[in-house]
């Protein structure tokens, strides 16, 4: 569904640019019933309190009628009045008004707690299908975007819960029973008040169509505002660099100066919206007290002091539901361009799975079969049911192999072209190319982040559609590019690996990763709390950390993502060390940019443009002198 920008209330009940939702009847209904379907009872009794409180709003000022017509005018004629009767009769009014009170309360406190439960229910449902949600479309979409669903989205669908849609139900409900009891009053001065009214709206229309177009210029404004400032936030280092700071502040001011304009002009107009429609308001209630009091002085339908008095009260009472209607049906406008993002994101295909083939624990019987078990062995089989019901078991070894592999992110622009490469168990293989070349996506397919066009990739002789994603990846241990650190302890992050792990096998694969002596030294070891993406360790602690979470794992065929690429030499040695006792004895995928760390390799495959150029060993390829011996020459050189 698109989101369009057309004309609508903005601030101080002016009219601004407003996103304009296709179908918003169908969006307002989804929304009602992720609230009804939890909720129904609840919200009828919000229902009966909004309809208790207006009715009890629009009784007390009826009653004003019999209080003038029945106790205080007849009490101007009596020489020793009794107040006793008229005492009675304010106590019943403000009963009257406890019960209005009361009943706005108890749908004020209903009402928190069916938005409340609502968020919670929509946002669990928003974050499990996001974890169900394919690489492809973090990928495609900002971060930032994505977190403006969770945060701005869902907060206006909170105002629009909690006070929009009951202060609409609320004003309706008002304007109806408040129109009514005018009727019975005084038909002609209803006449009157609605002749106003439609002079308030009349206005309100002029004032909005003469600031719309300023609006949606202060909105452009003020994106190209917010658009320079993040440009110069994340560009400071080159500005101060070339000590631009005079210049930037230049164009900030202009950009600062144009908003000023559009803003100034806009709200020239919403300002007037206000005491406008007050003065409109004022305007009606005097005419209706002179036309009211001339009538009652003049005996003309039977107009009484009360019945005049009554009707002013309704008066009041009348032109701010109406202006509410209006603030509120906006607000829920701009609330369904909110829900119609979250219910986007929620409508996003799931990551698609048609394996079958599952990873489980093995052992060895008596006759030396492969057979399944619930313990952990550390010898792991691939499970494999067939059509006639049997089920065999393969033992994962660890080798990949992959034929006439194409693959494009987009199905027009293909990045990959014929590859064919395996690596047996325990084999080192490492990719390298300059940037672009389709390393990385190499690796994403292994995984499955990604499926092939053309091609097939098999793993231990096993087409991976077959397998399941979840025990793919389970079988694989990757140590990706930007290492990612969870708020927690050092512990839970490497126990991260393998959620079972004991505290001594997570000691352990810190030691295998050459990440104990570091770890020791911090102020609570193994228990220090990580925040902000582990941002009080080193580039090359944080990495050290990475290949520990996936040595705890124990996989049998790794993926190393250009682990070493943003560290020191003097640490690269240490990361280098913990990455060759990780390997040691597994099927291994390493991409690096500094080639030094590869020479070792069984096979260094070469890529340029999505395609295999060379392939061999490190002596092989520096003696034929071609793409890598460049790469390798110029590398060294860098270094």
């Amino acid at each position: 569904m698109a989101v369009k920008e057309v004309h609508g209330p903005g601030p101080r009940g002016a009219r601004g640019p407003r996103p304009k939702v296709e179908n918003p009847g169908k969006l307002l209904k989804r929304i009602m019933d992720e609230v009804f379907r939890n909720y129904l009872p609840h919200c009828i009794l919000v229902l009966v309190c909004i309809v208790v409180s207006a009715l009890a709003n629009v009784q007390a000022s009826l009653f004003l009628q019999t209080l003038m017509d029945d106790y205080i005018v007849p009490m101007t004629h009596q020489q020793n009045p009794s107040f006793a009767p008229l005492a009675g009769a304010l106590v019943r009014m403000c009963c009257i008004y406890l019960v209005g009170i009361l009943a706005a309360w108890a749908n004020a406190r209903i009402m928190v707690n069916v938005t409340q439960g609502t968020l919670r229910n929509l946002r669990t449902k928003l974050f499990t299908h996001m974890e169900s949600l394919p690489i492809r479309y973090f990928d495609t979409h900002s971060h930032g975007d994505i977190m403006s669903v969770y945060t701005n989205d869902v907060d206006t669908l909170r105002q629009m819960l909690s006070q929009s849609i009951p202060q609409l139900v609320s004003s309706v409900i008002t304007i109806v029973s408040v129109f009514f009891s005018m009727c019975m009053l005084s038909w002609q001065l209803t006449i009157v008040t609605m002749l106003m009214v439609a002079l308030m709206l009349f206005c309100s229309k002029q004032i909005a169509k003469s600031s719309a177009k300023y609006f949606i210029q202060q909105q452009r404004d003020l994106g190209k505002v917010n658009g320079y400032i993040e440009e110069m936030m994340e560009g400071q280092k080159v500005v101060k660099v070339f000590t631009h700071e005079q210049q930037t502040l230049a164009g900030f001011r202009e950009l600062n100066d144009q908003l000023k304009e559009s803003a100034k002009q806009a709200n020239a107009f919403s300002n007037i919206m206000m005491p406008v429609n007050a003065q409109l308001g004022n305007i009606s209630y005097a005419i209706c007290a002179l036309t009211g009091a001339a009538m009652a002085v003049g005996g003309v339908g039977g107009m009484t002091l009360g019945t005049v008095v009554a009707f002013l009260s309704l008066n009041k009472g009348f032109n701010m539901p109406i202006s509410q209607v209006s603030m509120q049906a906006n607000s829920v406008i701009m609330a369904l361009a909110g829900a119609e993002r979250i219910f986007k994101m929620m409508d996003e295909p799931s990551e698609t799975d048609e394996g079958y083939v599952t990873l489980v624990n093995a052992k060895y019987d008596r006759n030396d079969q492969l057979v399944e078990t619930a313990e952990r062995t550390g010898l792991w089989a691939w499970k494999h049911p067939h059509h006639d019901g049997t089920v065999t078991y393969h033992k994962l070894a660890g080798d990949i192999t992959f034929t006439d592999v194409d693959f494009g992110y987009v199905p027009e622009k293909t990045v990959l072209h014929d590859i064919n490469l395996y690596g047996r168990p325990g084999q080192k293989i490492a990719f390298v190319g300059s940037t672009g070349a389709g390393k990385t996506t190499i690796t994403n397919l292994i995984n499955r982040f990604y499926d092939i066009q053309d091609g097939k990739i098999r793993y231990d002789g096993i087409n991976i559609h077959k397998i399941k994603k979840a025990d793919l990846r389970r079988s694989l241990g990757i140590v990706l590019q930007d290492t990612h650190l969870f708020t927690g302890t050092v512990m839970e992050n490497i126990r991260y690996g393998r959620l079972e792990a004991t505290d001594e096998e997570c000691i352990a694969a810190a030691r295998l990763a050459n990440a104990d002596g570091f770890i020791k030294r911090l102020p609570e070891g193994y228990n220090t709390m990580l925040t902000g993406d582990g941002a009080n360790l080193s580039q090359g602690q944080r990495q050290l950390l990475a290949i520990a979470r996936a040595a705890v794992a124990d996989p049998p065929v790794l993926i190393l993502d250009e682990a070493t690429s943003s560290i020191d030499t003097r640490t690269e040695a240490l990361v280098q060390r913990g990455m060759d006792g990780l390997m040691y004895g597994r099927t291994s995928f390493v991409i690096a940019h500094r080639l030094s760390t590869v020479r070792n390799a069984d096979c260094i495959v070469v890529l340029e443009q999505g395609r295999i150029i060379e392939r061999g060993s490190h002596d092989e390829l520096i003696a034929k002198k071609g793409k890598y011996y460049q790469l390798y020459t110029g590398n060294l050189a860098e270094n």
